[in-house]
Order: C-alpha cells, then sequence, then structure tokens
C-alpha cells in the first residue's frame, strides 16, 4: 500500500468466513456516489486473531471496521460499547473517536428503519394492551430485535424458540414486557400479532421453511424476516399472497450500514432503489 493510499480514511469488514459478505459492495457504492475518497475492504480474521487485529486498526490505516460471526460478542471486551451494545449484548460496528475504539450495535437502527420505510405506521397499534409481536428465535438478532422493538414501547412481546432456556434469557435480559412460549404455540399466538418477526435461519437457502399458519394473522398485521438469502422467503411469499405488509431482510442490510458509514466517512448515506437493485443482482447471481 503507498503512503497517499494510507491517507485515506478506510474501513472493513472483519469475519471468519468472511467472502460472502455484501458490505464492501454497500459502502464502496456509497463512497462513489459521494465522491468521497476512501475504501472498504474484506478482511478475513480467524478468531484467534481477532483481539490483536482490532487492536491494530489505526496502525493499518481504518478508522472502523464491521464485525460478523463468529465476533459479535467477543468485540465487547476489547472496545467501549455504547448503551445500546451493551443492552443487546454485541457489536457490529466499531469506530476510533480519539484514540479509542467505539463500538456499537447498528442492527437495531436497520431493523427500525427498514420496518418504518416497508409499513409506516407499524408501530401505533403496538402499544395497546391487547398487541402483540411475535418474534421467532432467541439468538444474537432476536436480541437486537427485542431491544429495538421496547425503544418503541412496544407492549408486549412473546419470543417462541426450540429451546425454552435461551428464549427465557431475553426475558431476563429485558425484563416483563417480554414473555417465552414453545415453538408448538407459534400458530396460536397469531390471532392477536400486529408483527410477526422470524429472526431464526428457519426459510434460508438450505434449511427447512418457517412453518406458521400466516392466515392466522389480522389484516392488519406486518411480518418481517430478517432473512435475505433467498430474498422472498416463503414466510413472506405467504405474507404477501394475503396483502399483509412485510419487511425483508435485504432492507434491513441496508439500513444497518448507514450509520457506519456515517461514523467512517462523515457523510450520512441514503438507501435508494438503485443500491438495492445492485445488491439483489448480485445476491441473483451468486444463487445461479
Amino acid at each position: 500500500m503507498t503512503g497517499a493510499a494510507r491517507t485515506l480514511p478506510a474501513a472493513c469488514i472483519i469475519g471468519w468466513p468472511v467472502e460472502h459478505s455484501r458490505s464492501p459492495t454497500i459502502h464502496n457504492y456509497w463512497l462513489k456516489t459521494y465522491g468521497i475518497a476512501g475504501a472498504y475492504r474484506r478482511e478475513a480474521v480467524p478468531p484467534e486473531r481477532f483481539a490483536a487485529f482490532i487492536g491494530s486498526l489505526a496502525a493499518r490505516g481504518y478508522v472502523g471496521a464491521n464485525v460478523t460471526v463468529p465476533n459479535k460478542e467477543a468485540v465487547l471486551e476489547s472496545s467501549l460499547p455504547d448503551e445500546v451494545a451493551n443492552a443487546v449484548g454485541a457489536a457490529n460496528t466499531l469506530w476510533l473517536d480519539g484514540g479509542f475504539l467505539q463500538s456499537t450495535n447498528t442492527d437495531v437502527e436497520g431493523f427500525l428503519n427498514n420496518l418504518d420505510a416497508c409499513a409506516p405506521g407499524w408501530d401505533r397499534a403496538l402499544g395497546q394492551d391487547a398487541a402483540n409481536t411475535v418474534v421467532v428465535g432467541a439468538g444474537g438478532a432476536a436480541r437486537a430485535v427485542v431491544y429495538a422493538l421496547l425503544t418503541r414501547d412496544v407492549h408486549r412481546i412473546t419470543v417462541v424458540n426450540r429451546t425454552r432456556d435461551r428464549a427465557g434469557a431475553l426475558r431476563g435480559r429485558f425484563g416483563e414486557r417480554v414473555r417465552i412460549a414453545p415453538f408448538e404455540e407459534l400458530n396460536a399466538l397469531l390471532g392477536e400479532a400486529a408483527l410477526l418477526v422470524n429472526t431464526s435461519t428457519l426459510g434460508m437457502a438450505g434449511q427447512p421453511a418457517l412453518a406458521v399458519d400466516v392466515g392466522r394473522l389480522p389484516g392488519h398485521a406486518v411480518v418481517a424476516d430478517l432473512v435475505y438469502v433467498p430474498l422472498k422467503t416463503p414466510l413472506l411469499a405467504a405474507a404477501q399472497a394475503r396483502g399483509l405488509a412485510t419487511a425483508d431482510g435485504l432492507g434491513m442490510l441496508l439500513h444497518q450500514a448507514v450509520r457506519g458509514f456515517a461514523l467512517w466517512f462523515g457523510k450520512t448515506p441514503e438507501v435508494t432503489a438503485e443500491l438495492r437493485a445492485i445488491i439483489e443482482a448480485d445476491l441473483a447471481s451468486s444463487a445461479a
């Protein structure tokens, strides 16, 4: 790398593996669109080298980074997490501020901003006592979603998961507005659900579909699926066939990238139809 290249602001995505990440396409599109001289790269870093790598970000010419599996929880010990990252128990975005490595979790705002864009006003009914939000899954993505919903004063959230202990951990983390239910009760919960969110891998390419009867959902319900390969999961296809509002995982992926770009490059970017089309084409090409 030349001396001139080192002076340009650069960020990266750190993971193991990392080749599948669409983040470089997203951020380099924005760099080109806004005429910003900078770079965004992939860095394949095994877990045993992760702490040393992020400790040397500045020396490597980076102003920040995204973190993906398996390091979203481990990064909390090697950075200064903000309130969101601490609440969720994981971080996905790092930036250097005054020589200190800061961290946050932009999955929270990515989920909310995508829902706002796809189903404006989705949260109006969810502060009512009778309304329910059903979240499928109890992993890291579910923690981000539950925290996000609580920031919008959602009154009741029911977490459905095959492993009760993991679902119970979310209630322990976030309090009494979070309830838990066995997977077998999923369909019975849908009659009062104003929002259904799949945070599990069910419906992902190569995985079984989420076995759910969307016909039980009220006509005003919104269905969100964090899976984006395939872009239209069986869950979303069934919801759209019923005429329900939906929000897909690609939208969340795009919206969660916004804040990192702003932190690193000083410009808040827009999620445009053109950018989405580029990522859709990339996904289609990879699937072919």
